[in-house]
């Protein structure tokens, strides 16, 4: 259910029903992913055998303060590199720690290349407001609000009534997104008031691109 709120995926659903509702839920990200795999002295731990350890040292009261807890520590002690092992309340447990090597776990993964991808936001203003759609609701950034626009894709051949560029980068691929000025609505959406862009919720990549426009407002008014 958790998951079907704009912006919430596997990890933020699981964090919140463990942290806020009590619920027995791994939510596994890369700190607690390293204290795990360390515990274990696995190499290369797949998502799921890493949910399913977690799962197991998972109380049924309050489980919600070990998901925090295992998140710190992770991040404080036992870190990527140099991990404070002495420091550690998990030390005499921990098989990679018995191994006199604990950084070797788990093995780090080369990573690939990250595609490049451009975008088109488009600035559609009238009478001190701006107009502002929805994404879909499945998708990155699903479900939030936005500047109406195209796919992401990988070429761009340039727009008239560019105002600018920004680049985003999300975890698998980074995006120029080019903001080009447009005299018409397009899409389902509503008019903001520019002095209320704040409480319209955009996502960091539309507010970046907000404010390069608004940095610019007075030279196109002109």
């Amino acid at each position: 259910g958790l998951q079907q709120l704009p912006g919430v995926g596997a990890y933020t659903s699981a964090a919140i029903a463990a942290i806020a509702f009590g619920e027995p839920a791994p939510a596994v990200d890369t700190n607690v992913q390293r204290v795990i795999a360390r515990l274990h002295r696995l190499s290369r731990p797949s998502h799921a055998e890493v949910e399913r350890l977690f799962l197991d040292l998972m109380p049924t009261q309050r489980p919600g303060d070990l998901v925090q807890a295992i998140m710190d520590l992770g991040a404080t002690i036992c870190r990527p590199r140099k991990p404070r092992c002495t420091e550690c309340p998990l030390a005499e447990l921990c098989s990679a720690r018995a191994s006199g090597e604990p950084e070797r776990f788990p093995e780090r993964r080369l990573r690939a290349a990250r595609p490049h991808r451009h975008g088109i936001a488009y600035w559609i203003e009238r009478e001190g407001k701006v107009w502002l759609v929805r994404r879909p609701a499945k998708g990155l950034l699903g479900g939030m609000p936005a500047l109406p626009g195209g796919d992401w894709t990988e070429g761009f051949d340039g727009r008239p009534n560019a105002v600018g560029s920004i680049r985003h980068v999300f975890t698998h691929f980074s995006l120029d997104l080019h903001v080009v000025a447009r005299a018409e609505p397009m899409g389902e959406g509503w008019w903001q008031p520019l002095d209320e862009l704040a409480e319209a919720g955009l996502p960091t990549l539309y507010r970046n691109a907000v404010n390069l426009v608004l940095s610019t407002h007075d030279r196109l008014a002109a």
